[in-house]
């Protein structure tokens, strides 16, 4: 080799010992490109305007596996604003990844963005879908698997398979007329009907079903056991799924191992997620309905509104026919409802992302550091517009989000005053949020006041199941409270006229959405945020603001406009920059050589 050719060949050496670093991270990295846009399907049967990603409704599945790093890169095709939210990830450390409107400025139309965050120490069953403007109502979601590690054992038999499916309420309206019936202070009606992976029911019933709805078909094998995933992705009903003549395994729900327990039919409620192991051990004389039909509802008046499916064996000799298989017999009963979700228990035993098993972390021995009573009601009209309220309070989202006013001191955008017990005077609408105590242990009562069926979720962790019953929660009901073998879950189910009490650890920094699932309540303002703050500023507990970060709000005059050409032009995945750059740097090499 020459020797004036020395320094570059230093050079090139140099470089490709920092690109190997660069490509060869410990953690792996996923990339998925997400356009999210417009297409018109008739799931009913009637033509209307859904929201697509990458031209499919529901959208692809994210498949990913513990610690994997997940790079989602969202272009924005529809004609206002867009958030993707991915419900019951933690986003450790990064709040800045959530997609709500507490965190993250939306992405305007024509624009991208990239969101890129750990799935660190999770496994489980999710889901992912638009979290403003009432988007979800017209799609947007798809289910988000996070898969064990190959060195962490599962606590049952490898399945043959593994079958998402996503059901959800349904209108033919599409979210913008939802949307405007809302804000004129009108009630959303009895929804259309019910959708299994974005489509219509199987015409069981000649009267209820119109013809020519396609529906969806689930091929399997006999004598294979399947693990197939539900996820509630609907606006605001809660959904009993049974699979007509087949046991339900119970075996997961939103990252946790369940004690493995047998049920003819699962209330599965809204932004809920369950994992089942259903053995295909009938005779295949005929295909098999798959049911999702309305719960807590008057039935009679809600036939319509049932999802049908067909679960058909390779070998099946014919098609499904008769009636569906019955719901639980209770419509004006919940307490069958109550007792089967207190049935759902942590196996403590089982490993979960980690080799250690789910039940090291006592839950029921850690002191509680704060309580907060969080009261829901039925809508109210505060400043003459109807609302829905949390404690007394309905939260109006600030043009500024809160985590991006506390990264640059803007103040006045929030208060820190959420009370811990609901308020007696008027409702008010305010940014008011709950002050977290970084590494506290919270007491979260959620009493359902309502005469409908909530369900409410945490970003940034899961929380323990402790306890539900009827009635109003008293400090004596902490005598019922299960501090052994409590669900850790994400999502949790609070009947009307009763309360749920939850238990979480605020163990990750940022600000953290804890809203109700129902999505018309959600949108009128039932909802805050926790902000949990280290005051000890360091990246070990939460990372920087993104690069790629956006502004608005206060802080708009900072947002630089977006070349869409550019920025869709290096929509890269990760694996394939680092395979060119190698070969052009060994090109280079023998070149030298």
């Amino acid at each position: 080799m020459a020797s004036s050719s020395f320094p570059a060949f230093s050079f090139i050496c140099i470089t490709t010992w920092l690109l190997v670093g660069f490509c060869s991270a410990e953690d792996p990295f996923a990339n998925f490109d997400f356009v999210v846009s417009y297409i018109t399907a008739s799931p009913l049967g009637v033509p209307q305007q859904v929201i697509a990603v990458n031209g499919k409704f529901p959208g692809p599945t994210i498949n990913v596996t513990t610690n994997d790093n997940v790079v989602v890169n969202v272009k924005n095709k529809l004609d206002e604003d867009l958030l993707m939210h991915w419900s019951g990830i933690f986003m450790r450390k990064s709040s800045w990844q959530d997609g709500v409107l507490g965190t993250n400025c939306p992405i305007p139309p024509k624009w991208n963005w990239t969101y890129q965050f750990q799935v660190k120490d999770q496994i489980g069953s999710f889901f992912y879908f638009p979290s403003i403007n009432f988007q979800r109502a017209s799609g947007g979601f798809g289910s988000f698997i996070i898969n064990n590690r190959e060195i962490i054992p599962i606590p049952f038999d490898t399945p043959h398979g593994d079958i998402t499916i996503v059901i959800g309420d349904w209108y033919i309206r599409n979210h913008t007329a939802l949307r405007r019936d809302l804000n004129s202070g009108k009630d959303l009606g009895i929804p259309d009907g019910v959708l299994i992976n974005g489509k219509g029911p199987y015409r069981y019933n000649d009267s209820l079903v119109p013809d020519g709805i396609d529906y969806e078909k689930i091929e399997v094998h006999p004598g294979k056991t399947y693990r197939i995933r539900v996820s509630n992705v609907g606006i605001s009903t809660s959904l009993n799924f049974r699979i007509q003549n087949h046991n339900l395994l119970l075996a997961e729900t939103e990252g946790s191992y369940t004690v493995q327990q047998n049920y003819s039919s699962l209330d599965i409620h809204v932004g809920q997620s369950y994992s089942f192991l259903v053995a295909m051990d009938q005779n295949a004389s005929s295909d098999y309905y798959i049911v999702a039909s309305a719960r807590m509802v008057n039935e009679s008046q809600w036939q319509k509104v049932t999802g049908v499916g067909i679960l058909h064996y390779t070998n099946s000799k014919g098609k499904a026919s008769g009636p569906l298989p019955d719901p639980p017999q209770d419509q004006f009963d919940k307490t069958f409802s109550m007792n089967q979700a207190r049935s759902i228990r942590w196996n403590v035993t089982a490993s979960g992302a980690r080799p250690n098993p789910q039940g090291s972390f006592r839950y029921g021995s850690i002191n509680v550091t704060e309580v907060y009573v969080l009261k829901n009601k039925p809508p109210v009209t505060v400043n003459g517009k109807q609302r829905a309220t949390l404690s007394g309070v309905s939260f109006v989202n600030p043009a500024t989000p809160i985590r991006l006013a506390d990264q640059y001191k803007v103040k006045g955008v929030y208060k820190l005053d959420f009370p811990t017990r609901p308020l007696t005077g008027s409702p008010r609408m305010e940014t008011s949020i709950i002050n977290g105590t970084y590494r506290g242990f919270m007491e979260v009562i959620l009493q359902n006041n309502d005469t409908k069926m909530h369900t409410y979720h945490m970003s940034g962790y899961n929380f323990f199941v402790v306890g539900m019953d009827f009635g109003e929660w008293t400090e004596n009901s902490r005598g019922t409270y299960n501090k052994w073998d409590g669900i850790a879950r994400v999502t949790t189910q609070v009947f009307p006229g009763a309360w749920t009490a939850v238990l979480v650890s605020l163990d990750n920094v940022g600000v953290w959405n804890l809203r109700t699932e129902n999505l018309d309540s959600w949108y009128l303002g039932q909802e805050t945020y926790v902000r949990v703050v280290n005051p000890e500023a360091t990246n070990k507990t939460e990372l920087p603001i993104p690069d790629n970060a956006l502004f608005c709000g206060a802080l708009g005059k900072l947002q630089k406009p977006q070349d869409i050409s550019l920025a869709t032009s290096i929509m890269v995945n990760r694996s394939e920059l680092c395979f060119t750059l190698l070969l052009m740097i060994s090109m280079l090499i023998t070149i030298f050589q």
